[in-house]
């Protein structure tokens, strides 16, 4: 008879296990999976695994992985993302408390966007040193004066959020510019449903898939015409990008037209697009593209991948981009440490959700610190993504740490440096059965008229065993985020 495949046995450190409780007996809303998990055989979740694994090559859902030393320059291959049989469950109770805070955060960045476009009420009062913001790159000054429809700057927010306790939940990151991994979400919740119909059927879990429909919802309350008269359209780099698949699926869910650049034009003040039935006009652009490439008019004048004259256009009102251009300097890790400030400025409350402390290395007090402590500690470039540009000390060589000591000294603003947080460990199905792997979360909020989000995320799961680093370009994969109705 073969022995139960689940782990009883906590990791012998500080990780915070989210199914199992101290002495190893399961937390309530994981006490159904944790009695399915012992009596599953390792054969048959290694075909499930096999199954998966063919449902995601079948529909096309990979990622780029970079084969050289620099992510910027490097060739790149396509690969299956990884995917992890067993769900992430958070309770109702937990989901309420993301919730709040998530909500009460976007809220917040959004007004700190008005605001520093316009009036700039937040460096009068001398909560952020003008610097920081007005000689930040990310800073559009094209959007200076300009008020987006219903003052919104960033409409689709992805949110990571990583735990280190029962109720201490922190943020990552901000993603405000164009979060991807949604697609991974609503694919990773119909893999399940398709795998194990009866682990739903023995949980009350909140739906996902309306998610396309609330993404409609929150484009179409931003258009400059009637939603019915609204015409959307999904801007893509074309497919050699990473999120391609994404942009196509969500392209399709919503119901709108997938375009590229040389698709569209600017004529007699409006947007088009180019049609087998003759150019038809486009009100509502989702641009997953950087706003260096949005408009060779206004950005970088080298830019295939843009439209000429959209910027005036959307200046005009004519047309609106989501995200509207120049939202990234919210998320900029610049930025980051002054989360707490902006949202108690904006809104008058205290954060729900903490950030992680934050060590600004331009500061020098900052910076003696962290070059004192780069074992300990994990520096991020200020405008690095995807795991690149960064230092994780306590994995790192006497090597590594001696060259980035180097690269921190001569370039000190460019990075931002935090503690080593313990994060939280999910049931996870490897070679050697179910063990811990540690986890993040990023929720995606929908903001225009209201805050919309649904109830969960994407879940990215670290599957190297001790590994922290949960991208799915280092290593890292996915799986489905339950949360269970009360």
């Amino acid at each position: 008879m073969e022995q139960p495949l689940r782990e009883r046995a906590l990791p012998r450190d500080t990780v915070f296990n989210e199914m199992l409780g101290p002495d190893g007996t399961p937390r309530p809303h994981y006490a159904t999976l944790c009695a399915w998990l012992d009596e599953q055989p390792a054969r048959i979740l290694k075909r499930k695994r096999a199954e998966a694994e063919s449902i995601f090559r079948r529909l096309g859902i990979t990622f780029s992985v970079y084969t050289g030393s620099e992510a910027r320059t490097a060739d790149t291959l396509e690969r299956l993302i990884p995917f992890d049989l067993i769900p992430r469950i958070l309770s109702a109770r937990e989901w309420r408390l993301l919730e709040r805070g998530i909500e009460q955060r976007v809220r917040a960045l959004n007004s700190f966007l008005l605001d520093i476009y316009h009036r700039q009420e937040i460096i009068r009062a001398g909560r952020i040193p003008a610097e920081v913001i007005l000689m930040n790159e990310a800073y559009c000054v094209e959007m200076i004066g300009h008020r987006p429809p219903l003052g919104v700057f960033s409409h689709i927010i992805g949110t990571d959020i990583v735990r280190t306790g029962e109720d201490d939940f922190f943020v990552l990151e901000d993603n405000m510019r164009t979060p991807s991994g949604v697609s991974y979400m609503l694919e990773n919740r119909e893999a399940m449903l398709h795998l194990f119909p009866e682990l739903f059927a023995a949980h009350q879990v909140a739906p996902v898939q309306h998610y396309p429909e609330l993404l409609r919802q929150t484009l179409e309350a931003v258009s400059p015409v009637a939603p019915e008269e609204t015409t959307l359209a999904v801007l893509t780099p074309g497919i050699h990008n990473s999120a391609y698949f994404e942009h196509s699926f969500l392209a399709d869910q919503m119901g709108a037209e997938l375009v590229e650049g040389h698709d569209l034009f600017v004529d007699e003040a409006a947007l088009y697009m180019r049609t087998t039935r003759g150019p038809q006009r486009v009100h509502v652009l989702y641009r997953r593209i950087d706003d260096d490439f949005l408009d060779p008019l206004t950005f970088r004048p080298d830019s295939a991948l843009g439209v000429p004259g959209l910027m005036d256009l959307y200046r005009a009102g004519r047309v609106t981009i989501v995200n509207a251009p120049g939202a990234g300097i919210a998320d900029d890790k610049a930025i980051y440490s002054w989360v707490p400030e902006i949202v108690e400025f904006y809104t008058g409350e205290k954060p729900i959700l903490k950030n992680v402390p934050t060590w600004r290395c331009a500061e020098p007090e900052a910076l003696a610190y962290v070059l004192d402590h780069l074992p300990e500690l994990v520096v991020k470039e200020v405008h690095g993504s995807g795991g690149y540009g960064m230092l994780v000390g306590p994995t790192a060589s006497k090597k590594q740490i001696a060259q980035f000591r180097k690269v921190l000294k001569a370039r000190p603003k460019n990075y931002i440096a935090q503690p080593t947080l313990a994060l939280s460990a999910c049931p996870a199905f490897t070679q050697a059965g179910v063990a811990p792997r540690h986890v993040d979360l990023r929720p995606f909020s929908l903001v225009s008229d209201r805050v919309r989000l649904v109830a969960g995320g994407l879940t990215r799961v670290a599957l190297k065993k001790g590994s922290l680093v949960v991208n799915s370009s280092q290593g890292g994969g996915t799986k489905d985020t339950w949360v269970l109705s009360e």
